[in-house]
């Protein structure tokens, strides 16, 4: 079953923020961790719902960040900022990005692309959402664990969507935090983002698939639970075959990356006009996705 609303996903466990990008609230008695960083336009609403739901904002010390992409990590500088004692944990890589100038330009530029397609210019407009220089956290890494009371959230490095993706997993309510690393659930189908490197986006979903999983908590378009949940990296893995498919017989038809990608993103759109992405993003994702087939097929 997917579930696209905000609000109780089980005893402990929140999802925050709106449809297209979601963040969770991971609960115990003593403290609580917020589990990746959604748009940086979800803030006023992510209050609002933090004071609607009954959460101790004063509660949440820690926050994980899953990758440096824009639309991960939006609400890290404000949460920062307003609780300068807060506990932010990424990957190594991720932090790399983070500190690189020409990486925060972007992250800003396409968070404020973003903002104003859905239309939060305004009501963005009092909150200090820019990345700087001035946030910085704790490394994890595989086999690494963040302990939140009597849960273990234990960290698994899945790249392959980024350099820096990984993701979280809670034994004790068979739960998993893939990011974009495990696939978005999108509509009726599953959209599989290899950005940085396809066939390791393969392999971390590879590594994902014998996880004992109840709770699918993706980042983008809500949470998957029962079945669904526990099938759904199966099903990701299928269709990510499908997709490199497809991409390598685009590719080869014209041997042009940028064709290939415009091609890509015009056949997408004509029938998800309303996905979360502006068609100029998408592009550059496909043109990423390309450039590591094209390498591959031509054996580089």
């Amino acid at each position: 079953m997917r579930i696209s609303k905000p609000g109780k996903v089980r005893k402990g466990l929140w999802c925050l923020g709106r449809k297209e990008s979601c963040i969770y609230l991971l609960e115990d008695r003593d403290e609580s961790l917020l589990i990746s960083g959604g748009m940086s336009y979800i803030v006023p609403e992510v209050i609002h719902q933090l004071k609607e739901f009954g959460i101790n904002r004063e509660r949440i010390k820690k926050l994980l960040i899953l990758h440096a992409h824009f639309d991960h990590i939006g609400i890290v500088p404000f949460f920062k900022r307003s609780h300068p004692d807060l506990k932010i944990y990424a990957s190594a890589r991720a932090w790399e990005i983070l500190k690189m100038s020409k990486a925060i330009s972007t992250i800003n530029d396409f968070s404020r692309e973003l903002t104003k397609r859905m239309k939060m210019v305004e009501d963005c407009s009092t909150y200090d959402l820019d990345w700087r220089d001035d946030i910085s956290g704790m490394i994890v890494s595989e086999g690494d664990k963040i302990c939140l009371g009597n849960m273990d959230v234990q960290i698994l490095e899945t790249p392959g969507h980024s350099s820096c993706s990984i993701s979280a997993y809670v034994p004790q309510i068979k739960t998993l935090f893939p990011s974009d690393g495990g696939g978005i659930p999108y509509r009726e189908t599953i959209i599989t983002f290899g950005n940085s490197n396809y066939t390791k986006f393969q392999q971390s979903l590879e590594k994902l698939k014998g996880l004992d999983v109840e709770y699918f908590c993706a980042d983008h378009y809500g949470y998957v639970s029962g079945e669904e949940a526990k099938n759904f990296i199966s099903h990701a893995i299928k269709l990510a075959k499908e997709c490199r498919t497809k991409m390598e017989k685009i590719y080869t038809r014209s041997k042009d990356i940028n064709q290939a990608a415009k091609e890509l993103t015009n056949s997408f759109y004509s029938g998800n006009s309303d996905y979360l992405l502006t068609p100029e993003i998408f592009k550059v994702v496909c043109r990423q996705m390309l450039r590591h087939i094209a390498n591959e097929m031509e054996g580089e």
